[in-house]
């Protein structure tokens, strides 16, 4: 039986430029105006939640880490130590199809509650998009490549860690925050 193949025609590289390039140009079609709204959405909330699942929900939970360390107070949703959302908070949901049942479910509840509701998602005409308060739509075109170099949520995945470290940027820039400060609010691991 013959084991993998690990020679030298790997995909690694045609992957990681494949994944890279496809990503930048989603990003790049995000109107600006849309970020600065996310940014005042989040900058004005009394609280933060975030909510995804799956690998979704990786990021979310980075992004969750980065507005803590930013001087923001957020929550991941699911936690058992996360409060209950009110109509002064902002709600971040990421979900690559925005369809799964807990996204919606979750959304409806956030509207209900009266609470901002930002949506990042790859499909701008799925369920949860049109629950959301701001829609953050980084849409992926099918073409040959993308079921072989960036697997099943992998482009969507890329996206939505690169645009909330980016969101985190310009809320860090306008707080007048900076790394020496985020440092200190930064998890003690043991």
């Amino acid at each position: 039986m013959a084991g993998p193949d690990t020679t030298s025609g790997s995909t690694f590289v045609e992957a990681e430029r494949y994944i890279g390039e496809r990503v930048t140009a989603a990003l790049e079609r995000i109107d600006p105006e849309s970020i600065a709204r996310a940014v005042q959405i989040l900058l004005k909330a009394s609280s933060i939640f975030v909510y995804g699942a799956g690998r979704s929900g990786i990021i979310g939970r980075a992004f969750a880490m980065r507005l803590v360390q930013a001087g923001l107070r957020a929550y991941v949703i699911g936690e058992s130590v996360t409060p209950i959302v009110g109509h002064q908070d902002a709600v971040f949901i990421l979900s690559g199809q925005g369809e799964s049942f807990s996204s919606i479910q979750t959304a409806n509840i956030v509207r209900r509650e009266g609470a901002e509701l930002i949506v990042l998602t790859s499909r701008e005409t799925s369920k949860l998009a049109h629950t959301a308060s701001l829609l953050l739509a980084v849409e992926f075109p099918e073409d040959g490549r993308r079921a072989r170099m960036a697997p099943l949520g992998t482009l969507f995945e890329s996206a939505s860690l690169r645009l909330t470290d980016a969101l985190i940027a310009e809320l860090i820039r306008v707080r007048g925050e900076n790394e020496a400060t985020m440092r200190r609010r930064h998890a003690i691991m043991v």
